[in-house]
């Protein structure tokens, strides 16, 4: 088996060299040899991935943070191999006192980390000591698990929320927390790299699988809880009059006042009769769960269809302390963002039934959940929420491994944020990320976007939003909108709820478009270099002038000349990344024109310069 597995390796390859294709890592040459992908984009014939089912109940005491509860997991072995161990992620174990991490926290927010209570495997009683805890990673030792067999595990647990030091989870405010990463779960067994035992130190983001949840999640009886997924009992959770607010939100355009300012001076929001209430969530084919409680929050609400075959609609939620002024336009901007995505870029109906906008303390996605900090004006406001809502995108739907391939999600975020903005507010030009990567472009630390993001430290945030989002941006101008999102969809269509690692999304783009981009993504995204461009020399001729463009670098970017004339006038010309792929040094354009050129300036907002000194043509 080895030889033949061997054998086909060697035809890959060679197959791969015939089409001049993209440099490809040796262990996904070998899950092309295994069937497991192909280069042509589209998942392999013998394309697998593990998935689970589990069930959350959860405790949590807002005045000692104390979490705690149980979580029972249903988990099936998809893969071709025997298990012999489960790993599980503890994501709050980035708080524990002796686990590295990537930024300092409070001595105060350091804690014992997650204490396993109690591990029963398969209904039997699971020996805790032999439990293997390195920070956030777990490793239990269970009998031999074959394909197409299951195993049940239920685990109880509890610890403290951080109160400080938030780091996309914890204490907000008294009254008000937003909690994620909060259970474990079991890490991703994939075809590229089995286990999933990257440590979590607070950088780089995550990689679960597509499961199901259902979560119960008790509070004490005056604090609302907002969570991924469907409420399933708000009729004993919320008196008549805000459940029946709730469902007319489901069904109307117009935003609703759910929670407004005078119904939390009044009370009685909640069921009275007890002194907790459990709330009830329901999510299908999600790669997390998460949920935020606060007793003094407003809750703003509305829906739109977002599919038009089906009619489908989708909530949008901000749910926000009513002293933040800026977040009475969050509805608004959410709903933009959703309408948008649904009908202009991607043009993809939004999937999820809901999405709720939390008043938080961070800048972060999750499924069906945003939380966002309070800002302190309306152009942050706007970019900030289209940004974290175009996560619903990618990673969620698509099931980015984000701790390895952060730009496969942050740079499509960043590319969401651009053009959606504008469409919000048209005075926005959006340019997050482009200067940042003008200024450090062909640095030491400016390294190749295919980078690891696992292996990067100082340029972390260039290679994973503003680079890639240039490429993508220039793609979609090359090719068109019509074209790009086709091959766009195609993309989508092949890998929603699966797992697509970088080679999966440039071919699948290729195949959509129906051209060999190869010679940009190469450039763009394997290769060093740096993007500069430089007006060389200027010949006026009769009835027009020759602007000759020098590249200066070898990262191919858009031409863009601001052409002004002696009249007053002026002029935009646009060239796209098609003009450099034989390769040139350089570019001629023809300025057919009979007026006098006065000045020439070479540059766009999206379009970075490692020397933009050289970007300006005076005629003498």
């Amino acid at each position: 088996m080895r030889y033949l597995l061997l054998f086909v390796l060697i035809l890959t390859i060679a197959s791969l060299s015939a089409q001049q294709s993209l440099p490809t890592p040796k262990n996904i040459l070998e899950s092309y040899a295994r069937g497991t992908r192909s280069v042509d984009g589209k998942p392999g014939k013998n394309y697998w991935q593990n998935k689970a089912d589990y069930t959350l109940v959860t405790n949590f005491d807002p005045a000692t943070r104390l979490i705690s509860g149980s979580v029972d997991i249903d988990y099936i072995n998809n893969s071709p191999d025997t298990l012999r161990q489960i790993h599980f992620k503890l994501y709050p174990n980035l708080y524990k006192k002796g686990a590295p991490r990537e930024s300092a926290i409070s001595p105060e927010d350091l804690m014992d980390g997650v204490v396993i209570d109690q591990m029963n495997i398969n209904g039997q009683i699971s020996d805790i000591s032999k439990l293997r805890i390195d920070n956030t990673n777990m490793w239990a030792r269970i009998a031999p698990l074959i394909h197409g067999n299951s195993i049940h595990f239920t685990l109880r647990y509890h610890y403290t929320l951080n109160k400080g030091s938030h780091n996309r989870t914890g204490e907000i405010e008294q009254g008000a927390a937003f909690i994620a990463y909060f259970f474990p779960r079991i890490a991703v067994y994939d075809d590229i790299d089995g286990w999933n035992t990257y440590p979590y130190n607070g950088k780089q983001e995550f990689y679960n699988d597509f499961c199901h949840f259902n979560a119960s999640i008790t509070v004490p009886k005056d604090f609302i809880v907002w969570a991924t997924g469907d409420l399933k009992n708000g009729e004993q959770v919320l008196q008549p009059v805000y459940l029946a607010k709730l469902q007319q939100s489901a069904l109307n355009d117009s935003v609703t006042n759910i929670i407004a300012p005078d119904d939390l001076q009044k009370g009685n929001i909640t069921a009275s009769e007890n002194a907790t209430n459990t709330w009830q969530f329901e999510a299908d084919n999600v790669t997390d769960f998460v949920f935020a409680t606060s007793d003094h929050y407003c809750w703003q609400a509305s829906s739109l269809v977002v599919d038009p075959q089906t009619k489908r609609r989708t909530r949008v939620d901000a749910a926000f302390n009513p002293s933040h002024s800026d977040y009475y336009e969050v509805i608004g901007d959410a709903r933009k963002t959703v309408r948008a995505m649904s009908y202009v870029f991607p043009a993809w109906p939004f999937p999820y039934s809901h999405e709720t906008v939390f008043d938080g303390l961070d800048q972060m996605e999750y499924p069906m959940m945003v939380n966002d900090n309070p800002v302190s004006n309306r152009i942050q406001g706007i970019t900030l929420t289209d940004h974290e809502i175009f996560h619903t995108m990618f990673p969620f739907y698509m099931g980015i491994n984000e701790t390895k391939y952060a730009w496969m999600d942050e740079g499509w975020a960043t590319i969401g944020e651009w053009l959606i903005s504008p469409m919000i507010d048209s005075s926005i030009v959006d340019e997050y990320g482009v200067g940042p990567y003008s200024f450090t472009a062909g640095n030491e630390s400016d390294l190749p976007i295919k980078t690891l993001s696992t292996e990067l430290n100082r340029r972390y945030f260039t290679n994973s939003y503003p680079k890639p989002a240039m490429g993508y941006l220039y793609v979609k101008d090359m090719l068109g909108d019509a074209l790009f999102t086709k091959a766009l969809h195609h993309y989508i269509q092949q890998w929603q709820g699966k797992h697509p690692m970088p080679n999966d999304f440039f071919y699948s783009m290729n195949e959509g478009a129906g051209r060999n981009l190869n010679w940009f993504w190469k450039k763009w995204f394997f290769d060093d270099g740096v993007p500069d461009l430089s007006i060389g020399n200027v010949k006026k001729l009769p009835g027009k002038y020759i602007v000759t463009i020098v590249s200066k670098g070898n990262k191919p970017v858009p031409i863009d000349l601001l052409v002004r004339y002696t009249d007053n006038t002026s002029q935009v010309i646009h060239r796209s990344i098609a003009v450099w792929e034989k390769a040139p040094s350089t570019v001629a354009i023809d300025l057919a024109t009979s007026k006098t050129v006065k000045t020439i300036t070479l540059g766009a907002p999206h379009t970075p310069d490692g020397n933009a000194k050289d970007n300006v043509y005076v005629a003498q």
